[in-house]
């Protein structure tokens, strides 16, 4: 699967887990579907490994691998059928009885304070539920979705209306919507209420443009890099970006591109 593919040192699953694990979460539901076993193997121990690792004396692969089903309580919910991002909220609802916490793997965030985290502390302050945004160019638009909003505060919005890739000339604003949420149990009823859209799927924009009519919305303008891992094309350039970020492998980047006549 997707989530699985490596960025530099880890799978891009892993980023994620992570940023949930620092931002204070100890529980983590992964909504699957089929041919994602993978994903479930990879937060599991491997015993076998363990001891062939043992054997060999690999006391740091050792430690690492056991560390990794350790970051939190993994749960797994199969979405029967790729729906969209609203219906696999849905199916989390009997895990979430109080706000919660979204992260899409497809966006990868380096940042000193965790993306999620960021949201958490405005939900805490302002009630609500928050997403997060992110200043895309005009042209791009019809790639997210899409917010109207008004000044709170720096960098926190009132979120008034949310369209779903609009066209440039019809975009609200400049204001994406991405990979981040931090959502009130509220939300489940709107999304069991919403029409199936585009695609045959259920939209979470949907949802939060219904929810935003009943309680308050907030988009906050997070701070940190966002690496997009969401098509071929970007995964290898956020692979690229990583590497040449990590001190071990900045050096050796740099040497192949030189040796590649790609930069002098």
């Amino acid at each position: 699967p997707k989530e699985m593919l490596p960025l530099i040192d880890r799978p891009i699953i892993h980023y994620g887990v992570d940023e949930a694990v620092a931002s204070g979460c100890s529980q983590i539901i992964f909504i699957t579907g089929r041919g994602k076993r993978a994903l479930e193997d990879y937060f599991d121990r491997s015993y076998e490994l363990e001891q062939l690792l043992k054997e060999r004396n690999k006391e740091d692969l050792y430690r690492l691998i056991t560390s990794i089903s350790s970051l939190a309580d993994f749960a797994y919910v199969r979405q029967p059928e790729p729906l969209g991002l609203g219906h696999a909220i849905l199916c989390a609802e009997p895990f979430c009885n109080e706000p919660f916490g979204v992260i899409l793997t497809d966006d990868v965030m380096i940042s000193d304070k965790p993306v999620l985290k960021q949201l958490i502390d405005v939900r805490e302050k302002l009630g609500g539920s928050v997403i997060a945004l992110e200043r895309v160019p005009h042209e791009e638009t019809e790639r997210y979705g899409i917010v109207d909003a008004t000044p709170y505060s720096d960098k926190v919005y009132r979120i008034n209306d949310l369209v779903e890739k609009p066209k440039k000339e019809k975009a609200p604003s400049d204001f994406a919507i991405m990979g981040r949420y931090v959502l009130s149990p509220s939300i489940f009823s709107h999304i069991r209420n919403i029409s199936m859209g585009e695609g045959g799927e259920y939209q979470l924009t949907d949802a939060l443009k219904s929810l935003a009519q009943e309680e308050p919305i907030w988009g906050v303008v997070y701070e940190g890099e966002r690496l997009d891992c969401g098509t071929k094309v970007s995964w290898f350039r956020s692979t690229i970006r990583r590497g040449l970020q990590d001190p071990e492998l900045k050096d050796v980047a740099l040497e192949i591109l030189r040796d590649e006549n790609i930069i002098k």
